[in-house]
């Protein structure tokens, strides 16, 4: 009896060893797939080192502010390609606010992030970073501030905005927000006496939908979230109109880890260049209106990260 049992053992025992194998093998075969990260607010990452294997996966953050509903899929059509092109897992990790994506880049968490303007020129992270690529769109990498007021209000002007109900988006955005302080600034005012009340909505769509629906009686948008609403919402659109433009600033640009391999960092740069060539890739960047990704010019960002760096003043 003892026998029998041992040999019993000893085949359940082979049978979990098999399995486990069977497993490795399965898990090795579905490196490739990108997965988002939804949940995990305090994901816990180690970073990566620039020494360490090129199979290690790569890491994309990106903040939820248009609809991350409609752009996910757009988004994981960029990162798909960006594996293939590396032969290495990527990972999207998405967040729902800028201030979570530079968080995730400080840590060493992630290795790319789509950034904005704003959140760029803020960013004062122990982890350096430097910029991969800016977008282009209808042959310009600058866009504007759009102030919105509700179609049917009689708000003509930033003047008339005085005492009224105002929606930003996020604290680091320089359309969704800086941008207002800095007019109000530059007109001795400040929102607190400004306006009768603010809020931040985290989110450009949400700003518009705000307006639309007269629970604030003014937003500032990116003049390309703005386009992309046209397009995805214009029912929604049709509530709204514009009544100021503020300046031009430059496109959010993707941002990198500066402490990559040179090797992977020209890697990276190849592909998010290259990228309009992919049909299939091609079909994400059109979704978020982006034609092309070009050669970053940091120059363009410099008045916006001394401008950040005098926030506290404003």
């Amino acid at each position: 009896m003892q026998v029998n049992e041992r040999v019993r053992t000893g085949l359940i025992f082979s049978m979990l060893v098999l399995l486990c194998l069977i497993l490795a093998s399965c898990q090795k075969q579905a490196s490739q797939t990108v997965y988002i990260d939804f949940t995990d607010k305090e994901i816990q990452l180690e970073p990566l080192q620039a020494n360490e294997s090129m199979r290690k996966p790569i890491r994309i953050a990106l903040a939820s502010v248009i609809s991350a509903k409609d752009t996910i899929g757009y988004y994981r059509k960029i990162a798909d390609y960006v594996a293939s092109q590396l032969d290495v897992p990527v990972i999207l990790v998405q967040r729902n606010t800028y201030e979570e994506v530079n968080q995730l880049m400080a840590n060493g968490a992630v290795d790319i992030a789509f950034s904005s303007t704003g959140a760029y020129g803020a960013y004062r992270g122990l982890t350096d970073v430097e910029i991969l690529a800016m977008q282009q769109y209808q042959g310009n990498s600058l866009y504007n501030t759009y102030v919105i007021v509700n179609k049917g209000s009689n708000i003509e002007s930033m003047e008339d905005l005085r005492g009224k109900s105002f929606a930003f988006t996020d604290p680091l955005s320089f359309s969704g927000h800086l941008s207002v302080i800095q007019y109000l600034k530059n007109h001795k005012e400040l929102p607190e006496r400004y306006f009768n009340r603010f809020f931040y909505t985290y989110n450009h769509d949400k700003s518009i939908w705000a307006v639309a629906n007269n629970l604030a009686d003014g937003a500032s948008i990116d003049s390309m979230i703005y386009d992309y609403a046209q397009e995805k919402t214009p029912d929604l659109v049709r509530q709204i109109r514009i009544i100021a433009t503020i300046g031009s600033a430059p496109t959010g640009p993707i941002i990198m880890r500066k402490n990559l391999s040179s090797e992977m960092k020209a890697q990276l740069r190849g592909i998010f260049l290259n990228m309009e060539n992919s049909p299939e890739a091609q079909k994400g960047m059109q979704g978020l209106l982006i034609d092309r990704f070009v050669v970053p010019q940091p120059n363009l960002y410099e008045p916006l990260r001394n401008l950040y760096n005098r926030v506290d003043e404003l």
